[in-house]
């Protein structure tokens, strides 16, 4: 049984904040998620994939988070329990339905989880979905522990139910991933069945029914705004001159610093949770109490400037500080030391800041090596970027490499340096239509097979009726291999139990209307060489699709080994490296010990004996194991 099934109460478990969420829906009564992989997220997903196994939860991985959206709503209007979970970047695909959502709302709980990623840990941007609480008119809530996940996604359910809204619960990259105590409740039994009832005046969003609901939405959200006041996530601890506010996983830090610097005694905090709509009633009374307030919030000044708003409209004149040169910034992740070190500038206290270890100082030998991220020893990627760049040396074609999110985005780093513009998901395809038709250069995109699904198909499909020449590098490896190898519509690998068909990437890029398709495998050199040359001679679109799994997702499911490694032999011994300087497999390393026998050697740990490399260099052997 999966250990978030069990039905024991008051038993402590050491859980992620993601897990805990889980945890919480499940004693919510949870009955239907929906999500697209994306992390800080993504193990909120996967335990729902693991229990919907073994219970009656009904969960999809859907194509994108705006699909997982929709589908979520449509449970939701029909009476029963949903979540829908995404990454940040993930709620911007989301936001068109998301906006009417709010309008129509729901009959049964949906909450949407959305995880925040300051410093960019696995992001292209670090933007603050707080924003779309505002700009949606949805409650939020913020947990700043895993046990206050538990309880704050048990509480969103019935604060949905109660406003028939959805309410977002937003998380950080922080809180997703850090582990603690979580005491389990009761399960709630899942109302698995709904029923839609119909109600053309408030569901089908003609502008007539919008006005309507525009107005029953903003009532709503006033009344939410009366529970945020009220709410026992949302309290005023302690008393002083000195007032903090906070939210998230920086209550932590500002609780450490206040301990560490001693000023129990002299320090107030405005703790939030429900911080969407801003609790004014709440606010005022704590500006009163203070004579100076510090807002420490990660990202964009949200409560700062919220406070900075009832105390204006109240004429209360208390000093309010969150973001400055001297304190905050709207950059990155924080920690605890530097909430320490502001909260004593700020209040004025004595206090000597740790300095920070100078590893400058230790000895060369005491140093962990420099390790850049890289695609995995044997990945197909590797092999397709490899023939890439290896026909277009050969034709002396320089070319642009639009690019997109997965696995394959590390092709940006040496030797292989083949992405050279990235936005957002799918958007190598319709970037690669704009550059090749202003520029006139060659264009060569890359898009992976759960890229495509998520948002490839319609730029593709544009690119083909606007007649726009540029060449489609489809990297299909058979998973969601980026986010922890999560199922996709096009995956031929299966996990035990799976029933559902696979589409095909071929028949779809056909069916846009794609004339020069090729399927090579990229692992074969010669053959993907030859289906990049003919698609670099041709002045019209082409797709390429380079198909074969990835390895480590093919050990996990099929519990494949390799039947051959390989090693360098001897008359490796000249100054030549270009294996390792072309393709760089990390399984491949310069030799440079004294008395080195070879220049190049193969690390046999590492090698999966995909035979890329005997295919580059005839000094390199078979050997069976």
């Amino acid at each position: 049984m999966h250990p978030l099934l069990t039905e024991e109460t008051g038993k402590k478990l050491l859980l992620l904040g993601n897990e805990a969420i889980v945890r919480g829906a499940l004693e919510a009564g949870l009955a239907f998620a929906t999500t697209y992989p994306g992390t800080p997220s993504s193990e909120i997903a996967d335990n729902f994939f693991q229990i919907a196994a073994e219970s009656d939860l009904y969960f999809e991985y859907s194509t994108n988070e705006k699909v997982a959206l929709e589908t979520a709503a449509g449970a939701a209007v029909c009476g029963v329990r949903t979540m829908c979970s995404m990454k940040h970047v993930g709620l911007n695909v989301a936001a068109d339905p998301l906006m009417t959502l709010a309008y129509v709302g729901v009959r049964g709980g949906l909450v949407i989880v959305v995880a925040d990623d300051p410093s960019m840990f696995s992001s292209q941007n670090e933007q603050d979905s707080r924003i779309y609480a505002g700009l949606s008119n949805l409650p939020m809530l913020e947990p700043r522990s895993a046990e206050e996940a538990k309880e704050m996604t048990k509480e969103a359910f019935d604060l949905s139910e109660k406003l028939e809204l959805p309410v977002l619960l937003r998380t950080t990259t922080r809180l997703s991933h850090y582990r603690g105590i979580v005491t389990t409740g009761a399960l709630r039994s899942p109302k698995t069945n709904g029923d839609f009832q119909k109600d053309s005046s408030r569901f089908v969003t003609v502008p007539s029914v919008a006005r309507v609901r525009h107005k029953v939405l903003l009532e709503q959200a006033e009344k939410a705004r009366e529970m945020a006041c009220r709410s026992s996530f949302n309290t005023i601890v302690g008393s002083g001159p000195w007032g903090i506010v906070t939210s998230g996983m920086a209550n932590n830090y500002v609780e450490d610093a206040v301990r560490d610097l001693g000023i129990e005694d002299k320090v107030g905090f405005l703790r939030l949770g429900f911080t969407h709509p801003f609790p004014e009633d709440l606010a005022e009374k704590f500006i009163r109490s203070a004579e100076k307030i510090l807002v420490v919030e990660e990202l964009e000044p949200v409560m700062e400037n919220a406070l900075k708003v009832v105390a204006q409209s109240k004429g209360l004149a208390t000093p309010i500080v969150g973001k400055g040169p001297e304190t905050f910034s709207r950059l990155y992740e924080y920690e605890p030391g530097k909430v320490r070190d502001v909260i004593a500038r700020f209040f004025g206290i004595d206090y000597t800041s740790c300095t920070p270890i100078d590893i400058k100082k230790n000895p060369e030998q005491a140093r962990l090596p420099m390790r850049p991220p890289n695609l995995c020893a044997g990945c197909p990627h590797r092999s397709t970027y490899y023939a890439v760049n290896s026909v277009l040396k050969e034709k002396g074609v320089e070319a642009v490499f639009p690019t997109d999110i997965g696995c394959y985005t590390l092709g940006v780093l040496p030797p292989l340096q083949v992405a050279d513009f990235l936005i957002c998901m799918g958007s190598s395809v319709t970037s690669a239509a704009g550059i090749s038709k202003v520029t006139g250069k060659k264009v060569i995109a890359f898009i992976g097979d759960s890229t495509f699904f998520h948002s490839g198909i319609t730029g593709l499909i544009n690119a083909v009726h606007n007649k726009h020449k540029f060449i489609l590098v489809v990297l299909d490896n058979g998973t969601t291999a980026m986010t922890g190898h999560q199922p996709n519509p096009g995956m031929e690998i299966t996990p035990p139990g799976w029933n559902k068909p696979s589409i095909s990437i071929e028949a779809i890029v056909r069916s846009c209307g794609v004339e020069q398709v090729t399927v090579v495998n990229p692992v074969n050199l010669s053959k993907t060489k030859e289906a990049i040359r003919q698609a670099v001679a041709s002045d019209e679109l082409s797709v390429i699709l380079a198909k074969a799994p990835c390895p480590l997702y093919e050990r996990r499911m099929l519990g494949t080994k390799p039947k051959r490694k390989f090693f360098v032999g001897p008359e490796c011994n000249t100054d030549c490296t270009e294996c390792v300087d072309t393709l760089g497999c990390p399984a491949m390393y310069k030799n440079t010990s004294p008395g080195a026998e070879t220049t190049v050697t193969i690390d046999e740990q590492l090698c999966i004996g995909c035979g890329m490399c005997i295919q580059i260099c005839k000094k390199i052997r078979p050997k069976k194991i």
